[in-house]
């Protein structure tokens, strides 16, 4: 068997930056109880590995439990302001470690809403990004006089169906964002439709560069594989999309979490490509290679 890596996988600087600041927090802390708000990424081996070392996850109704002694780590996809200002006023030590580019949507996403635009954002209901990113929105249009009109949507449909309500017309200033990991193709069908609704729409990709490399690099592996293994967390948005890239592209596509998950049709493939999400840590790609190979050898 030959396995074949993506040139580009594994953890993005975002992800990086995220589980390093927790990592210094851990072994600066001198006493208090280290939190991280929401889950710090999404890869579940990750976050297993941090628990063990003592970090806790924190929601929104545990604030009030938080001591001045604490440290509360800002997560990688980012929170709303609301989130931070109650946070401040617990006096616990804050550590931002939000992606330095989902801090740029949401300083342009409040940015448009002070102007008073119609803001379309592509991208999934309930992530945390997206949470944080319309939380900073919200919070922009109420300082500047304007009713919220955060909108967001995940397909064309969607933005056909805001159209028919009267939500996107061609008379009101509109910009379309992203989720930084969203999907390249869908955000391309996306604003194609939107500009024919508003011509004169503001369309910013906000998509992250990692995430389009990750994902141009997956359709130029899938070209020579005969079965793509996605490795990264199940609920990892970036990981799912290389899941759905790969599956449109290839016969035997698969997700799997470690190398005891390694479907057994992919032992017997001449050819097995590997690509990951941007929340998996180097050593469980290296693990799922090496038994990959090593079956593959007594197999032989």
């Amino acid at each position: 068997m030959k396995v074949v890596r993506a040139d580009i996988l594994g953890f993005c600087s975002g992800v990086r930056r995220a589980v390093n600041s927790a990592s210094d927090a851990l072994d600066s802390s001198s006493g208090g109880t280290v939190y991280t708000f929401g889950p710090l990424i999404h890869n579940p081996i990750v976050l297993d590995a941090f628990a063990r070392r003592g970090l806790r996850v924190l929601s929104a109704g545990g604030i009030g439990s938080v001591r001045a002694e604490d440290t509360v780590i800002i997560r990688a996809h980012g929170v709303p302001p609301e989130i931070v200002g109650k946070l401040s006023g617990t006096g616990c030590r804050i550590v931002n470690a939000t992606c330095p580019l989902v801090m740029q949507s949401q300083r342009r996403a409040a940015d448009y809403a002070s102007r008073g635009f119609t803001v379309v954002f592509a991208g999934d209901a309930n992530h945390g990004e997206v949470v944080g990113i319309e939380g900073c929105a919200v919070e922009s249009y109420a300082k500047n006089g304007f009713a919220p009109d955060f909108l967001l949507v995940r397909d064309v449909s969607d933005v056909d169906s805001l159209a028919a309500q009267g939500k996107i017309v061609p008379s009101k200033k509109t910009v379309l964002l992203s989720q930084t990991t969203f999907g390249i193709t869908m955000f391309g069908k996306i604003s194609a439709r939107l500009s024919e609704i508003v011509p004169d729409a503001e369309i910013v990709s906000s998509i992250c560069p990692a995430t389009h490399e990750r994902q141009s690099a997956l359709e130029r592996l899938c070209s020579v594989a005969d079965g793509i293994l996605v490795v990264g967390g199940r609920s990892s948005a970036n990981t799912n999309r290389l899941l759905a890239v790969a599956a449109e592209r290839c016969a035997h596509a698969a997700l799997i979490e470690s190398k005891a998950e390694i479907p057994a049709e992919f032992f017997s493939l001449g050819c097995v490509g590997l690509t990951a999400g941007a929340s998996t840590p180097d050593d469980v790609i290296d693990e799922v290679e090496e038994c990959l190979v090593s079956r593959s050898v007594l197999q032989a």
